[in-house]
């Protein structure tokens, strides 16, 4: 089986918080979108939080407008179907995050969409060199994640997203 390979950030030089799944789903490699399973509560809850709305690419323009970057941990994974479960971590490499964070120096926090993606960072990426950066766990927006309800997930993403909400 051919490993999967991820997309490109979605990022601007200014952003402040970098949200990291672990690697796209089948869905989103067949559509090339970040979170494209119609159930996955990745958008609704933008759409909730910061009024993102519109076609993939209005999504990811108002991404950066709300100075938010997204990526995922790793490059490329064999992993069969789209479950975290299913990633087979002995083919797992990680994106290079020490010239993203070099080149994006106004990341304060990273945002981690599901516990895998935490563990994932914490395992194969995370030093000493990112310890100015706040390391937020927030649930994740999976479908496959059924034990936690729409609102459960988006008071808890509200909460992580904090930083970048606009001030009223």
């Amino acid at each position: 089986m051919e490993p999967s390979e991820g997309f490109p950030p979605i990022v601007r030089p200014d952003a402040r918080i970098l949200i990291l799944g672990s690697l796209p789903g089948q869905k989103s490699l067949t559509d090339q979108e970040y979170y494209a399973h119609p159930q996955n509560a990745f958008w609704p809850i933008m759409m909730q939080v910061f009024g993102i709305s519109g076609d993939y690419n209005k999504r990811c323009a108002r991404l950066r407008d709300n100075r938010l970057a997204l990526w995922d941990v790793l490059r490329t994974s064999i992993r069969p179907g789209s479950l975290d479960a299913d990633i087979q971590r002995k083919s797992a490499t990680a994106n290079d995050f020490r010239a993203f964070l070099s080149a994006n120096t106004q990341i304060e926090r990273i945002a981690f969409n599901g516990k895998k993606a935490e563990q994932l960072f914490r395992t194969m990426v995370a030093s000493k060199h990112y310890e100015p950066i706040q390391l937020v766990g927030l649930p994740s927006t999976s479908p496959a994640y059924a034990a936690m309800r729409f609102e459960g997930k988006l008071s808890l993403w509200k909460a992580g997203l904090e930083l970048a909400r606009p001030a009223k």
